[in-house]
């Protein structure tokens, strides 16, 4: 007997709403595809690839776009007459292949509404190796109104693959009015899931309070919207912002604030967790970063996709840059297991400017990404997958999300970062969290999720790599990082229960400790330094600022420790022997000085380093002696961790931490409460 079925959308055509030209090509796009300098394969010489990439991020644009007065609402599209026009773009396409590997639609229909005579609508498909096919031509003929309805399969989309619809206008300009992608699906799949919005905020009362305003006033969000949990852990409240009255009365009832103190991300995220699955009412959580600007449709598409997946999903989108709107960050992140650290899919081009190469003329956007994880600016988790593996590790900030996505996927529940669902967001690019505060987290978050999820039985390269980075550090004058690292190394080795007890202090301690080194004292003025002045000019007048070869990196790596040993240079505790931007501040080139002003990747400041040998012996003995330990004890401190995994991201240890915020008396403001009992 065959069980009833009903019809469900799965994705509208959208258009921006907020009058960024910036981001029309994400939506539409205007020109004709161009593949002929996009190669797919390329020899294993380096030369070669380079080339291959170099070519691949030509940009293909000739400037031909889209006008403001053609959008006429959220979903329609003028088109002048003559003119053609592609909705073969990032938010527009349907991705076919997602859709058929972990979805139970097999099939999908597009309906597509066209006003105007004389019209021509073509839909396309790709192959996972960009190349693109006609499916299906119409034409509108003397009809004000026309009305198609494609049945598309999905069958050939196993390994990537696109649908999408071009449009070409007559004599007389049209409007592509609406269109949307549809299947039908079981009876007990119609009705859609809700979602509970975990947003994590500190001192940014103005960006979160537009983002909270930009959930609200979006109609066709609002029934899926369970609540809207912010948690407030900052000085600078979000209810003080000009922007917050307008946004919560957007939102009402569905707003929630929460107060606490600064756990960071995962003790916010863990907090929205907690209160989402104590709640018990929505289908899912989903974490979103409080600076970001969110395209509310692909919420709607991430809830409709979790709704029809085979089996629970972590559902991520992707991030673009707040900055250059068209730039996608990444397009699908892994966890390599032997060097356990995380970096782009293979076949991924990071920092992909979609305004240069848009969707139809990029062949490797085609080929489906499978990933680990998904960064938490805007990743959904199934209310049964937080029951089940537990809530975030308490780790402050940093690999919260990415643990996360390996614990689910140990547990068999994927992670898809699904096209079309994004926000914009700063990049990670543009920060200096290698050297700063963050670089403890960076650390001790490593490790940690190594030693609950590396394969290997000494955590393959992780203890070697540290090693190898810790003195590319020391080389570097930058003390304060390597204190800081060895900090984190020290609290891995007390093991995992410390974890909960240090969430509320070690930011603060870290903060404090590392103000005594020149090389974490920032100054903006740039006369805060004294003038640059070498002891001696460089050898024949060149200053080896190009990029070694393999084998002089080499013999750098060898020699460069033994220097740091030798008396310093006494002109270089008066003035520094060199200005080094951000962008060449590397250890082989750091390290030749005995002191050297060095930007950060801000842009905003600078600091002092001074080559210290004492220091350095001191650092280099003790990084030697916890490196050793480490490498005797990884197995032993691998399956402590693992043993304590589900007592420490349960609900019962987190509300044990949030037990601090949990017995104050909520504010009299009936939108804005205190944080309540779990």
């Amino acid at each position: 007997m065959t069980s009833s079925t009903t019809r469900r959308v799965l994705q509208r055509q959208i258009l921006p709403i907020d009058g960024d030209t910036d981001v029309y090509r994400l939506y539409v796009d205007p020109e004709a595809a161009v593949l002929d300098a996009d190669k797919y394969e390329v020899g294993s010489n380096r030369s070669a690839q380079q080339l291959n990439a170099a070519q691949m991020r030509q940009s293909t644009s000739t400037g031909v776009s889209i006008h403001p007065d053609q959008i006429l609402d959220r979903e329609a599209l003028r088109l002048p007459a003559e003119e053609r026009i592609s909705f073969g773009s990032y938010f527009n396409a349907f991705p076919a292949s997602y859709w058929r590997r972990y979805t139970i639609v097999s099939e999908v229909d597009l309906t597509l509404t066209v006003e105007g005579r004389g019209a021509t609508v073509t839909v396309y498909r790709s192959m996972a190796n960009g190349r693109s096919q006609r499916v299906e031509t119409v034409t509108t003929g003397d009809e004000a109104s026309s009305t198609f309805d494609f049945a598309l399969t999905l069958k050939p989309f196993v390994d990537g693959g696109w649908y999408w619809y071009d449009v070409v206008a007559g004599d007389e300009d049209v409007v592509i009015r609406s269109a949307e992608w549809a299947a039908q699906v079981p009876a007990d799949r119609a009705e859609h899931g809700t979602v509970d919005i975990c947003i994590t905020t500190m001192n940014r009362p103005d960006f979160v309070a537009k983002l909270i305003g930009q959930l609200g006033s979006t109609p066709e969000l609002r029934p899926y919207l369970d609540e809207v949990l912010v948690m407030e852990q900052g000085t600078q409240k979000m209810v003080d912002s000009e922007f917050f009255p307008d946004a919560a009365a957007s939102l009402g009832d569905t707003l929630r604030v929460i107060e606490q103190g600064n756990l960071g991300g995962s003790g916010g995220y863990a907090r929205g967790q907690l209160e989402s699955v104590r709640k018990g009412t929505a289908t899912y959580a989903m974490m979103m970063d409080d600076d970001v600007i969110c395209e509310p449709e692909g919420v709607i598409r991430a809830v409709t996709f979790g709704d029809l997946a085979r089996r629970p999903t972590i559902v991520g989108g992707h991030m673009f840059s707040i900055y250059s709107r068209t730039r996608l960050h990444s397009f699908g992140e892994i966890i390599t297991p032997w060097r356990f650290w995380w970096l782009s899919a293979p076949g991924v081009f990071g920092d992909w400017d979609f305004a240069a190469r848009n969707l139809r003329s990029t062949r490797w956007l085609h080929k489906r990404i499978d990933v680990d994880f998904n960064g938490w600016f805007m990743c959904l988790i199934p209310r049964q997958v937080l029951d089940e593996v537990g809530l975030s590790l308490p780790l402050f900030i940093k690999w919260d999300d990415s643990e996360f996505g390996l614990r689910a996927k140990a547990a068999g529940y994927p992670t898809v970062t699904m096209p079309g669902a994004a926000v914009w967001h700063i990049p990670w690019t543009d920060k200096n969290d290698a050297l700063d505060w963050q670089a403890y987290f960076h650390l001790r978050n490593r490790f940690v999720a190594a030693l609950l999820h590396s394969p290997y039985e000494r955590g393959g390269r992780m203890v070697r790599e540290s090693l190898n980075h810790q003195i590319a550090h020391l080389v570097s004058m930058q003390y304060s990082t390597v204190e800081l690292r060895l900090m984190a190394l020290e609290d891995v080795l007390e093991g995992p229960y410390a974890l909960h007890d240090k969430l509320a202090t070690r930011l603060a301690e870290v903060n404090a400790f590392r103000k005594q080194f020149t090389d974490a004292q920032l100054q903006a003025d740039p006369d805060a330094f004294p003038p640059v002045r070498r002891h001696k000019p460089p050898r024949k007048g060149k200053d080896d600022s190009g990029v070694p070869g393999r084998m002089s990196t080499l013999v750098r790596a060898a020699t460069m420790p033994l220097r740091q040993l030798r008396p310093v240079r006494p002109t270089s505790r008066q003035h520094p022997e060199a200005e080094i931007p951000a962008m060449d501040a590397k250890w082989y080139r750091i390290a030749r000085y005995d002191s050297a002003v060095v930007s950060m990747p801000d842009g905003n400041s600078a600091a002092l380093y001074e080559r210290d040998p004492e220091r350095f012996r001191d650092l280099m003995k003790r990084t030697a002696e916890i490196h050793s330990r480490f490498q005797r004890e990884w197995p032993r401190l691998a399956a402590e961790y693992r043993g304590a995994l589900g007592d420490i991201t349960s609900p019962e240890a987190w509300e044990k931490t949030f037990e601090p915020w949990t017995d104050q008396t909520p504010h009299a403001d009936a939108t804005t409460t205190g944080p309540t009992s779990a």
